[in-house]
């Protein structure tokens, strides 16, 4: 079974001189969700006890290939890996794959995608969606809307002390049950670190919930609490989502958008089931 440390991350490699979908490396989304999502006393590892709907996307910035004539060609990609595949794709081996394509000779874009859709899907597991170009930017108002005109609070903007920074502390979060609310609170706060390399990963997050209000000091204590932590983007606003269900809320939907690297950005969003998909966007700190 694959392991984080046994993949490219954080070792020296040579760019790919051949289009090569070996170097697809995956990760079971079990690791991460060990002790942290059952179903009547067994672990989930499947979409048939999922407590939460979502996907991971990820956009990529650096994509090339060569034509039939031997001219570069460039695009961006927009991909969309379902959250009940079986394994996520670890980012250097995704870049290290796009990379492989950049002396491979193409009849047409078409060729290219239906060959990354096919090695991706593989790899993961499950049918992820490959498309051309990616998200428009979006305003700082703009970009947390869902089509709902719920009140958006900013967690930055309060005055707060701090000091626990790791591990996530799940007992930091309060809510008050005899006051139900619907809203959106947000947090460019969010950072946590590679499992493997130590490298810090920084995200903004939206959080939308109906149910008991959450209280807001507590919730950004919280989020700063991953900021020493070592887990994957995924596993990371998987984390947050469990841990916030259990204040009984009744609807909940957390996204997260991590900035780049490597010329890839991921976007993971977990959400109660029939909850409306967040739209897509960039902010600009992507």
């Amino acid at each position: 079974m694959n392991h984080p440390h046994d993949s490219t991350l954080g070792r020296s490699v040579e760019y790919p001189a051949q289009y090569d979908p070996g170097l697809l490396f995956p990760i079971p989304r079990a690791h991460g969700r060990r002790g942290l999502i059952s179903a009547d006393g067994r672990e989930s590892t499947g979409e048939e006890f999922m407590p939460f709907i979502g996907h991971d996307r990820w956009h990529a910035y650096e994509v090339s290939w060569l034509n039939a004539k031997g001219k570069p060609q460039v695009t961006t990609l927009t991909l969309t890996v379902p959250g009940y595949s079986p394994f996520l794709i670890e980012s250097k081996s995704l870049k290290l794959y796009l990379n492989s394509f950049n002396s491979a000779r193409l009849d047409n874009i078409g060729t290219l995608l239906d060959r990354i859709d096919n090695d991706l899907s593989a790899v993961a597991g499950a049918d992820v969606e490959v498309q051309v170009g990616l998200p428009e930017f979006a305003g700082t108002q703009e970009r947390w809307w869902d089509g709902r005109k719920d009140p958006v609070f900013d967690l930055d903007t309060l005055d707060v002390e701090i000091s626990h920074y790791g591990p996530p502390d799940s007992s930091l979060l309060n809510a008050d049950a005899g006051t139900v609310v619907q809203e959106v609170l947000t947090s460019q706060l969010l950072k946590s670190n590679c499992p493997v390399t130590s490298q810090p990963d920084w995200a903004s997050l939206r959080i939308a919930y109906t149910g008991p209000q959450i209280d807001r000091e507590s919730l950004l204590r919280y989020i700063v609490s991953f900021r020493d932590h070592c887990e994957f983007h995924e596993q990371c606003v998987e984390r947050i989502y469990c841990d916030l269900m259990r204040l009984r809320l009744k609807t909940l939907s957390v996204d997260a958008r991590y900035t780049r690297r490597g010329g890839l950005d991921i976007n993971p969003w977990r959400a109660t089931p029939a909850h409306p998909i967040p739209r897509a966007y960039r902010d600009e700190r992507q």
